[in-house]
């Protein structure tokens, strides 16, 4: 439980209560004790939406087995890998923050949080099997990737995935492995977050509280809070904002009437999982394994079939399916979210982007009408002998990807992750889905290279932040740099209890 308190005029507000906001507040209070922060969540439990640990896969995305941050072949004739870079150094920096904040006792459950679980790449037929063999080359070239494996040996690839061959037919099969791949319960990380964080002095925390409104004044802001308790309504000024609400960040974005919010609009995908508690699958399967996106699908429906550890319990997780929604939130959404985002300002970039994505459309809306066999058959891609009664269906959360009317195409759908900071610096605001919760912490570094740079000049301030990301500053992916690497992953994944 947390202590639910309200400060006045804090120097921060969070809005949302997931791993952006949470890795944010410990991050500012963290780099400046005095600083006064506080956060409201609309829902009843903290980091219920995006961060759910249902909610996402759960994958530690590192680049390891993502086929999706490697689509394309470079001009040397072998897969561009460059992407897939950039997302590990990433996660690094979260492994650092999470490692210090472990060692810190701001995280006190390391296991409830993150787990090892190997990260395999799979494909079947020729032209992929050449594909992942081109990507293993490349990759195992370089220091983050030394320790890949691949075969294309059949006894190898049942070893590392049981259920992956049974009843497979002789066509061409390839598998990479990482050993050190991870299962991150995002929310359970947030939530220790914020709980630590509404235990310090000048620091609060409200539940069942939505901001309504925001108007900038000055140099602050000026909120207008709602209790979903007893109605009650109140409002809080401060000097920044961060907007963190997942699906709740558009309407929020376009009330604070900023520049850099018109022409944006937001275009909702829906997802869910199929789930095994089976123990004899269970027992069987530990990896997360990902394949290739099949045609029109989005880069968060790419398929894998996944071990996932959830308050110590033990499950297989398969999808996700992608589906056609007009709801902004899981929990606290409404299917009017959709119409009622539309603008004069954003209206030509939404239908651009049904006349343009039609494929993506129509794929969506095919996905969310499917019948539990149409589903199964997918299953069946990955493990051929999967049966009706020892999986279920539930729901995958939302993900509401930015529509910027400024690109030279306009009303292009971008996936990925989205951060909107005003001219000011005084307001910024997170859309987008994957790989954003795990790079959270390169994402808040980037916020406060850009709306705290005064604070970062101070030498207290520079020494707290290497204290608890010691490579924020540093290009780890160079050659010379594989030794500072791998010493700095070690310290981090001792403190996680991952050695």
């Amino acid at each position: 439980m947390i202590v639910e308190q309200n400060i006045k005029d804090p120097d921060v507000i969070l809005i949302g209560s997931g791993i952006m906001s949470a890795t944010l507040g410990v991050v500012l209070k963290q780099l400046d004790p005095s600083i006064t922060i506080q956060l409201y969540e609309a829902s009843e439990h903290l980091s219920g939406e995006a961060s759910n640990a249902w909610h996402n896969a759960g994958t530690g995305h590192a680049g390891l087995c993502e086929l999706s941050y490697t689509p394309d072949y470079g001009e040397d004739g072998e897969v561009d890998i460059s992407k897939a870079i950039e997302i590990f150094q990433q996660f690094e920096h979260s492994l650092q923050l999470w490692g210090y904040a472990a060692r810190k006792g701001i995280i006190k459950n390391t296991k409830n949080c993150i787990n090892l679980v190997p990260h395999l790449s799979f494909v079947y037929g020729q032209a992929q099997v050449d594909f992942l063999s081109s990507r293993y080359r490349k990759m195992s070239q370089h220091h983050f990737f030394k320790d890949m494996e691949f075969t294309q040996d059949r006894e190898t690839i049942r070893q590392w995935a049981p259920l992956i061959l049974e009843g497979r037919d002789q066509e061409p099969v390839a598998m990479t492995r990482m050993s050190q791949g991870t299962d991150v319960n995002f929310g359970a990380i947030a939530s220790q977050m914020i709980k630590w964080l509404g235990e310090q002095e000048g620091c609060g925390c409200l539940t069942q509280h939505r901001v309504t409104n925001l108007s900038e004044m000055g140099d602050g802001w000026n909120l207008e809070i709602s209790s979903l308790n007893d109605g009650t309504k109140f409002t809080n000024t401060t000097a920044f904002v961060f907007i963190g609400a997942g699906g709740g960040s558009l309407p929020l974005l376009q009330k604070s009437r900023i520049d850099e919010a018109k022409g944006l609009g937001g275009f909702p995908i829906g997802g869910q999982w199929l789930v095994s508690k089976s123990s004899k699958l269970v027992n069987q399967h530990t990896a997360k394994i990902y394949g290739m996106s099949p045609g029109a699908a989005p880069t968060m429906a790419v398929p894998h079939l996944d071990t996932r550890i959830i308050d110590g319990e033990k499950a297989l997780l398969f999808g996700p399916y992608a589906a056609w929604t007009t709801k902004f939130l899981h929990q606290q959404g409404s299917y009017f979210d959709l119409p009622t985002s539309i603008r004069a300002d954003n209206i030509i970039s939404l239908i651009k982007v049904g006349m343009q994505n039609f494929p993506l459309v129509r794929y969506l809306i095919q996905q969310g009408s499917q019948s539990m066999n149409t589903r199964l058959k997918e299953l069946k891609n990955f493990y051929p002998d999967a049966c009706h009664r020892d999986w279920q269906l539930i729901d995958a959360g939302i993900r509401v990807q930015a529509i910027k009317k400024e690109d030279g195409d306009a009303g292009i759908v971008h996936f990925g992750t989205e951060v909107i900071t005003n001219s000011n610096k005084n307001l910024s605001a997170l859309l987008g889905a994957s790989p954003g919760a795990s790079v959270s912490t390169s994402i808040i570094i980037d916020i406060l290279k850009k709306c705290f740079a005064e604070k970062l000049k101070n030498a207290q301030c520079q020494e707290n932040l290497l204290k608890m990301i010691p490579t924020y500053n540093e290009d780890l992916s160079m050659p010379h740099m594989a030794e500072r690497q791998l010493q700095i992953n070690k310290q981090s994944m001792r403190s996680l209890n991952l050695a």
